[in-house]
């Protein structure tokens, strides 16, 4: 039994609660265990230079942690008057994360920024982010298809994140603070519904490790990022099956181009 009674391959509880910011396009409140983050999903008209004139969209994200969202109090980023490596290289995770599944031709010149604020963090903060990042951002996208800017929601598939380690010598997923602190092995994994990789960040934190200890932790992320995509789908109802209904590459059809002109 690990500190909080869970076995090796068990999720801590997950919730996820929608529409929790009244003013953002999608929002979402995630809870994993003691693990808690507000992701909002906010759209802008313009897009970053790079993009102007492609008639293609764009997704970035933001992450940032209260406080005390930590057992001691962190300095704010503004303090420090520039933003901590950490959280820089967290919201470049999480970007790249959900732009693996977006077509940006549907979704037409605009930017869909994912906010990601840590109200009270106790392990897998970032993993947390991308899993409730991705139901806000589906929420953001069906409000413009609502608004009839769009044709249609422009994600190919579902995007979940998990951490995984090795305490001691056991494999353990979805890892708590107290368990990340003490880890040999440190995973996070990032993966598409349809099962396909998006990222893999591991580190063996005291020594190296093995490829079968690397086996055994990816297959308890795969079946921990198949629950978390469950409860994703549960959470967004009926909007899960407008998921997934183009491809990456998919062009906007003249009458798609017409309706989302209107």
């Amino acid at each position: 039994m690990r500190v909080d009674g869970r076995n090796y391959a068990q999720l801590r509880p997950v919730k996820i609660t929608r529409n929790y910011i009244k003013h953002a396009e999608g929002s979402v409140l995630i809870e994993m265990g003691e693990t808690k983050v507000i992701c909002t999903a906010s759209v802008d008209d313009k897009v970053p230079p790079f993009k102007k004139g492609t008639g293609e969209g764009w997704v970035t994200a933001e992450y940032s942690m209260l406080p005390r969202a930590t057992q001691n109090r962190n300095a704010r980023d503004i303090s420090k008057l520039k933003i901590s490596s950490r959280s820089q290289e967290i919201q470049r995770l999480i970007g790249r994360s959900l732009r693996s599944v977006v077509n940006f031709n549907i979704l037409g010149e605009r930017e869909i920024i994912i906010d990601c604020d840590v109200i009270q963090a106790d392990g897998g903060t970032r993993t947390a982010s991308i899993t409730g990042g991705f139901v806000a951002l589906v929420d953001a996208c069906k409000r413009l298809v609502d608004e009839g800017l769009i044709p249609r929601i422009p994600i190919t598939d579902f995007v979940a994140a998990v951490s995984v380690g090795v305490v001691g010598d056991q494999a353990l997923l979805d890892l708590c603070f107290e368990e990340d602190s003490n880890a040999v092995v440190d995973m996070n994994v990032v993966m598409s519904g349809s099962g396909e990789f998006i990222e893999i960040q591991a580190t063996g934190e005291q020594s190296p490790f093995t490829r079968k200890q690397f086996d055994q932790m990816m297959a308890l992320a795969e079946n921990g990022i198949k629950s978390l995509i469950n409860v994703q789908k549960d959470v967004l109802g009926c909007l899960a099956n407008e998921v997934g209904g183009v491809t990456k590459d998919e062009k906007i059809h003249s009458s798609d181009q017409e309706q989302g002109e209107n």
